[in-house]
């Protein structure tokens, strides 16, 4: 089943440009047509993939959005070189956020003039990279996708950015519309969940509140009877690694301009990208 989905959280620095670089190369590397779209002002998917030079070019993706002349999006779509399309964000696309508001169903632009038209009939799957603030951008990114996966690190500010992001885009979202949230992806986990660091504070507190739990992929979902194992000394195995952990090939990849696949085929983190495009492929987890 064809289907769109954006990567989202009202919180910046959480990994949502990694995330989406990996999750669209992997859909792409099951054999299927997959377009990325840089809806960020920052443009960190544009630049992280190598597009430096066309963060800054003359017609964008916001004039798609609100040109009455509908400039035709195929006509900005770059190939990658990674199986994958990319269209990308623009250093003025902010600007559009105000003029979406006074336009005739300002909300509704990147589903009739993109993903309507390109998907099934040009993509099987596309993937959106969403702006960190809350905004007519963001706006268009969950009407026009109507998924959404949820990335989060393990820092200060992690749990009150998915509060925040459920109070203020999914819950008056689906006043309007269906929204499903398709994955919560804990990435970048770095110390071990034995101790009381923030890699365990953040996988203990997902895993207590079931609606996000159920979300959670096989990767980083732990039973909560283990932490209470570890806590009185009766866990005798190994100490699982949940969520997407740190790697430095995945930190060098960006700087490389090119997804992990291509820049390290061997980093063990792979198959943890692979299940989250599967999760896509499936619509749910499944474990």
């Amino acid at each position: 089943m064809s289907r769109a989905v954006s990567v989202c959280l009202l919180k910046g620095g959480i990994g949502k440009s990694t995330t989406s670089i990996n999750l669209a190369r992997e859909l792409a590397h099951r054999e299927n047509d997959v377009l990325l779209v840089d809806l960020d002002p920052n443009g960190h998917t544009t630049t992280g993939l190598g597009f430096g030079e066309e963060f800054y070019a003359e017609a964008h993706l916001g004039d798609v959005l609100l040109d009455d002349a509908e400039l035709d999006p195929q006509d900005l779509i770059l190939e990658t070189g990674f199986e994958l399309d990319l269209l990308p964000s623009n250093d003025r696309i902010e600007q559009v956020e105000s003029d979406l508001g006074g336009v005739m169903m300002g909300s509704a632009r990147l589903k009739q003039r993109v993903v309507d038209p390109l998907l099934e009939s040009e993509y099987d799957y596309i993937v959106v990279d969403c702006p960190a603030a809350r905004g007519k951008l963001n706006d268009n990114a969950l009407y026009a996708t109507q998924n959404m996966i949820l990335p989060m690190r393990p820092e200060s500010g992690a749990l009150s950015g998915l509060e925040k992001t459920v109070k203020r885009l999914i819950q008056p979202a689906r006043e309007h519309f269906n929204l499903e949230i398709l994955a919560v992806v804990p990435t970048d986990l770095r110390d071990r969940i034995d101790h009381d660091r923030p890699t365990r504070r953040l996988i203990e507190a997902l895993i207590s509140k079931p609606n996000i739990a159920s979300k959670l992929p096989s990767f980083a979902y732990i039973e909560p009877e283990f932490f209470e194992a570890i806590d009185d000394g009766t866990w005798e195995e190994d100490l699982p690694k949940p969520g997407i952990r740190h790697r430095s090939a995945i930190d060098a990849s960006i700087r490389e301009h090119m997804p992990v696949r291509d820049y390290a085929d061997s980093c063990d983190q792979l198959e943890c990208y692979d299940e989250l495009a599967e999760i896509v492929e499936n619509g749910e987890v499944q474990r």
